[in-house]
């Protein structure tokens, strides 16, 4: 059994807010009393982009457990390879994989320099093509990334997810042992499908998105910041059936 911790949208501003949050989730992971195969971050880890908020996410995402990370719409490249991951800095996609436990994770970058909605290039492709064709048939592959492709129901989050991804989804039909894709960027828990496998969205760790449903004091408030971070736990069996937990982490 792999069990993954999915952690995402911490939002670091070298500010006490977003880093006291995402100090109380790497906390609780750190104090569990078995060991993680793996710790996922989905993008949006710097809020700004800057050195010193990677430097910054360098101190707090250190963890016993391995830990994986691609960036989002809020990141830059160049700046997360150079001070987050210690890399040559480079303008390419940033995209990791490794074997965990039996299973295979790849984690692609779907940002597009510049702008919120979200996009895998040709390079993120090839490369991700690649990993599919690797891995053998037996193998169970998780593949994530920081926008959801796919429609939450919610007009601000849709406007700015995933498009294009038609060759993904091409992906997918021919690689069945691809059992779920993993995202971030909704600032909510959400499952929904995409290329008919499941589509496992984990919630903010800086904020909760405000569903349409539900109050919103003035039109620009589209989050809630008094609720707790918050993370989800996915847990492939034996079997390769995936099973998801989200849990809510108090500081």
């Amino acid at each position: 059994m792999i069990v993954i911790a999915h952690v995402s949208d911490v939002h670091l501003d070298t500010g006490e807010r977003s880093t006291e949050r995402t100090r109380a989730v790497m906390t609780y992971l750190e104090g569990l009393p078995h060991d993680l195969d793996a710790v996922l971050v989905t993008g949006d880890i710097a809020d700004h982009g800057r050195p010193e908020e990677y430097e910054l996410a360098r101190e707090l995402l250190a963890s016993r457990h391995p830990v994986m990370v691609c960036p989002g719409n809020h990141d830059d490249r160049p700046a997360f390879r150079e001070f987050l991951l210690r890399q040559p800095t480079s303008k390419a996609p940033i995209n990791e994989v490794r074997n965990v436990g039996g299973a295979v994770i790849a984690l692609c970058d779907s940002s597009i320099p510049g702008a919120d909605e979200g996009l895998l290039e040709d390079e993120t492709l090839d490369w991700l093509a690649h990993v599919l064709a690797e891995a053998p048939e037996t193998t169970p592959i998780l593949v994530g990334f920081h926008h959801p492709p796919a429609l939450l129901h919610d007009p601000f989050i849709d406007g700015i997810r995933q498009f294009h991804t038609e060759r993904l989804e091409a992906l997918a039909d021919h690689h069945p042992n691809l059992v779920a894709f993993l995202s971030g960027h909704a600032h909510t828990a959400a499952a929904t499908t995409f290329a008919g496998r499941p589509l496992l969205v984990a919630p903010g760790v800086v904020s909760t998105l405000r569903l349409p449903w539900e109050q919103r004091p003035r039109p620009e408030d589209y989050v809630y910041l008094d609720q707790p971070p918050a993370l989800a736990f996915h847990i492939l069996d034996d079997t390769g059936r995936l099973t998801t937990h989200y849990r809510s982490v108090l500081g």
